[in-house]
């Protein structure tokens, strides 16, 4: 691990801390200029810095930049965030092994403790079992309709809504276990606001963590570094444990409008010590809750954040931002986002509704072309309506219709609610919508369903799935042309035992045929259907397909076509 270069010498020993997101922590006092600190490969390794010179608020007079540089030459310039005292940290991770070499940049270059520190870190490759480290963090596929791993392995997104997850209600250990639960039941990410809360006025108690505010100012000039200290375990926990953080930084709906109280120049700040603190762990970032559908084109307020973000982020991490609707698509719209977020309806009734299905086929049509999934939609429970054959319904009429990913949410756990401390405050006068717990709405029966939803479709490529509507009237269809067709009947009346008739069925093949219970995962195999050639017809003949289901209930019917 040694680095020796003719002149390579260090203005100054750095004091260095090494943290591997496992939570095995190495401190190296005054750590020798020729030392490389060892990491794995897309773990992140972190290292402090030293001011010698004394600030009354770094947050705001000073900007620490580190560039990294890997073996094959390539440079990245990363944040650095101020730490609390006299210490700036930077984080870096990398999926290229062999000896990373850095230096610091200051702007106040008379500060020999920040500015010119050089130093290595060598990247060995990682062992584990983690695919977030395994095959990197996610990006847009090349097909740029879906989402993969850094390394091009196919990621299907199924979030959940944690909008309220750091706060002080979820508690360190009540964290741990719904993030347990959440990745047994096959979940890949979570949404989750690092910053100003939804549904409550800003700086209110409720806000705080086990470190009290995020800022001590109200214009956020005085960062609260303890604060994101607690923040920092819990997001790096979930990336731990293979879910994906989609760290929201702001809110911008009119009771909760962000923009109009600090400003852009304020935000940017805030965007920069995230992506100081978080940018090396494997994350996207949603830029704000709840703001115009105009960010995603280029205009209004928040695209001049969203620009500041591209432009800050070493890593190129996915961006979108939470909107009802999707991009514009006109000639001249500024393309801000990488992928597209569009809204549902909190209402059972209009979540499953067409016009609601549109605003997800519309953007699916749109170009450029990008991945779209529902970030938000009739979260379980909430306001006792929404439950489990709601959330499959949902879930499958967006995934059969192009979407690339779906976002779940419950109540009691988007706001974190506890028994007497709700958490959420609606309308007329700030009365609460759910006195859901979180623990409550961890075991909510839709949660599982979509956890059995996306293990079914990780059988097949999902990846290469086209709508296909007319496959079968008055259901959700889609699949491969020609291999595998998946058509979901939604729930309808009692005493209905009709299956959906398939059309257009290729005939040239043998079809395996099975039907899913969407709400246990039990199989009903209904036998193969037999490929029927005649005698003088070159082309085959499509044909149609039949069968009842095995109960009056929502289902999902399969067919794979058998491999000679």
């Amino acid at each position: 691990m040694e680095c020796h270069e003719p002149g390579m010498e260090t203005k100054q020993h750095a004091k260095a801390i090494l943290t591997v997101t496992l939570g095995v922590l190495y401190c190296i006092a005054n750590l020798p200029a020729t030392a490389a600190l060892d990491v794995k490969s897309n773990q992140v390794v972190e290292i402090a810095f030293n001011a010698v010179r004394p600030y009354a608020n770094p947050f705001m007079e000073l900007t620490v930049d580190v560039v990294f540089t890997d073996p094959s030459g390539n440079s990245k310039t990363v944040p650095a965030f101020w730490a609390g005292g006299d210490v700036w940290k930077v984080r870096y991770a990398s999926p290229v092994t062999g000896i990373h070499r850095y230096v610091t940049q200051c702007g106040r270059t008379d500060d020999a403790g920040l500015h010119g520190v050089e130093g290595c870190v060598e990247v060995s490759p990682y062992t584990g079992d983690n695919l977030l480290y395994q095959h990197g963090g996610i990006q847009i596929a090349a097909d740029q309709r879906h989402f993969s791993h850094a390394d091009g392995t196919p990621f299907l997104w199924l979030a959940d809504t944690w909008w309220k997850g750091l706060c002080k209600r979820l508690t360190w250990e009540g964290f741990q276990e719904l993030t347990a639960d959440r990745k047994a039941r096959g979940f890949s990410a979570v949404q989750i606001v690092c910053g100003p809360y939804p549904d409550e006025k800003f700086f209110q108690p409720s806000w705080e963590n086990e470190g009290g505010q995020p800022y001590l100012a109200k214009d956020l000039s005085v960062v609260n570094p303890a604060y994101f200290e607690y923040a920092d375990r819990r997001l790096a926990h979930l990336a731990d444990c293979g879910l994906v953080p989609a760290i929201v930084g702001a809110w911008g709906r009119g009771d909760c409008n962000s923009m109009e109280a600090f400003g852009p120049v304020s935000l940017k700040r805030h965007w920069r010590y995230l992506i100081a603190r978080y940018g090396a762990y494997p994350v996207t970032w949603i830029l704000a809750g709840e703001i115009a559908d105009e960010t995603k084109w280029g205009a209004g307020p928040w695209a001049e954040i969203a620009k500041y973000v591209r432009e800050t982020d070493p890593y190129r991490h996915p961006l979108t931002c939470h909107t009802g609707k999707g991009r514009r698509g006109a000639v001249g719209d500024v393309s801000l986002i990488d992928f597209d977020m569009v809204g549902g309806s909190h209402d059972e009734r209009l979540a499953v509704a067409n016009e609601t299905l549109a605003l997800l086929t519309s953007a699916c049509a749109k170009n450029p072309a990008m991945p779209v999934l529902c970030g938000e939609t009739c979260y379980e429970g909430h306001m006792q309506q929404g439950f489990g054959d709601v959330q499959r319904h949902v879930f499958w009429m967006n995934m059969l219709s192009g979407a690339s990913g779906h976002t779940y949410g419950a109540a009691g756990v988007w706001h974190a609610g506890v028994e007497g401390d709700h958490g959420n405050w609606g309308a007329w006068g700030g009365q609460p919508y759910d006195w859901t717990t979180w623990k409550e709405g961890m075991n909510y029966p839709g949660s599982t369903q979509l956890g059995i939803a996306k293990r079914l479709l990780e059988q097949y490529a999902w990846w290469r799935f086209e709508p296909h509507p007319e496959w079968a009237p008055n259901c959700f269809a889609a699949g491969i042309p020609g291999e595998l067709r998946v058509i979901y009947l939604p729930r309808r009346n009692i005493y209905n035992w009709d299956g959906p008739e398939v059309k257009n069925l290729e005939s040239d093949a043998d079809w395996h045929v099975y039907y899913f219970d969407p709400a246990t995962g039990r199989k009903f195999d209904q036998g193969i259907l037999k490929a029927e050639p005649k005698p003088g017809v070159k082309a085959p003949q499509h044909v149609a397909f039949k069968r009842n289901v095995p109960s009056p209930q929502d289902w999902v019917l399969v067919l794979e076509r058998l491999k000679p």
